[in-house]
């Protein structure tokens, strides 16, 4: 395992002289809000190594400029997670990259199929996952456990290769690319506080309510990325909902909740708590902000969504592609209720000619759905 700057200096140029480098993290974040990188593995065609970033005489500027090498391919699966790290860490998006996941869902594997069922469906090798829930800060790792995560990048050169030959086979390649482009966007592993609280899944009635879920879902963000704790460390969605309801204004109130612990409310989060509520009272009307409208389906629409479930179906059959890359429940809803109007992925770029255009046709009249020889199919009208 190298545990030197020097030592993975060398790996990396001669990884570089690879067209493509499987990559692969293990990390821990329970008790963190960003991800602490505790190994990583790496492979080229010829040559495989791991990397201890917890080594004391180690920087990793080689591996991060091996991942900005424009050269060299970077192929994970399931890469968010991975490239969030390294964002993180270096402030960079790897590039080019290719996430085995998302190939194989355009491929027809189904929809987020994990790595080791997709090994065995492309290279036909059975992965040993007994050291799946290793905790990987520990040192010494075992050989164990330092043959498993091996086989994670060895395994995925493979599975790299098969896909990718499959893309070219069947003209899918940009339909890749298109996906890629948005795990190499910055914007997908950065929260603005200030837009935190739209990952919040809960309904307030009154412009009061939403400018204290802002300010609060604003003011954990900023608390848990300073202090690198989780979100909900801070203070959990469910006091975040609470507070946005009972609304309350001094220590006092805050000992009425059911959400917070007994004392949070003579804390330093608690004041801070109390102060934004306030501050969120003293607002005038005026400037409270717009409950976000909700959309009214129109008569007719929750029959056009079945429809549009079907043909969806129909399509990702037919052209062996999973549904979920597709359309989502939510663009399958705007296209019934906005047509041509409706702002989803499913209207655009390689959906749009694969299932955007049919979907149009379809809850426009153009064409209709049949069932003929025990099998569903589209006709033009």
């Amino acid at each position: 395992m190298i545990t030197t700057t020097e030592a993975l200096a060398s790996a990396c140029r001669d990884l570089a002289r690879s067209d493509f480098v499987t990559v692969d993290t293990e990390f821990i974040r329970e008790t963190t809000y960003w991800p602490e990188l505790c190994l990583i593995q790496m492979a080229a065609p010829d040559m495989a190594v791991l990397v201890d970033p917890l080594a004391p005489d180690i920087d990793l500027a080689p591996f991060f400029a091996l991942m900005g090498d424009e050269t060299t391919v970077k192929v994970f699966h399931a890469a968010r997670q991975d490239v969030e790290i390294i964002f993180h860490r270096a402030d960079m998006i790897p590039h080019p990259t290719f996430d085995t996941q998302v190939a194989a869902m355009v491929c027809g594997f189904g929809d987020s199929i994990s790595y080791d069922q997709l090994v065995k469906r492309t290279v036909g090798e059975q992965l040993d996952k007994t050291s799946r829930f290793t905790d990987w800060r520990r040192r010494p790792l075992s050989d164990m456990q330092l043959e498993y995560a091996l086989a994670d990048v060895t395994h995925l050169r493979d599975v790299y290769l098969h896909l990718s030959a499959e893309l070219e086979r069947e003209g899918r390649a940009h339909w890749l690319n298109e996906e890629m482009a948005i795990l190499e966007s910055r914007e997908t592993y950065y929260t603005r506080p200030e837009d935190a609280w739209k990952r919040l899944k809960m309904r307030v009635r009154k412009p009061i309510e939403l400018a204290i879920m802002q300010a609060l879902a604003d003011w954990r963000e900023r608390e848990a990325r300073e202090r690198n704790v989780p979100r909900g460390r801070v203070i959990k969605d469910d006091g975040i909902y609470e507070i946005a309801q009972q609304k309350p204004a001094s220590a006092e109130a805050m000992t009425r909740l059911r959400s917070v612990s007994r004392g949070f409310e003579r804390s330093q989060q608690g004041q801070a708590i109390v102060a934004l509520v306030q501050d969120a009272l003293d607002k005038p009307k005026e400037d409270l902000p717009k409950l976000p409208r909700q959309r009214s389906a129109p008569e007719g629409s929750a029959a056009a969504i079945d429809l549009l479930k079907v043909l969806l179906k129909l399509v990702a059959e037919k052209h062996a592609v999973a549904t979920k890359i597709v359309a989502s429940g939510d663009d399958l809803e705007q296209i019934a209720v906005s047509g041509e109007d409706a702002d989803v992925p499913a209207l655009k770029g390689w959906r749009r000619e694969l299932f955007g255009e049919p979907a149009l046709d379809l809850i426009a009249g153009r064409t209709a759905l049949r069932f003929v020889d025990r099998r569903i199919e589209a006709v033009a009208l």
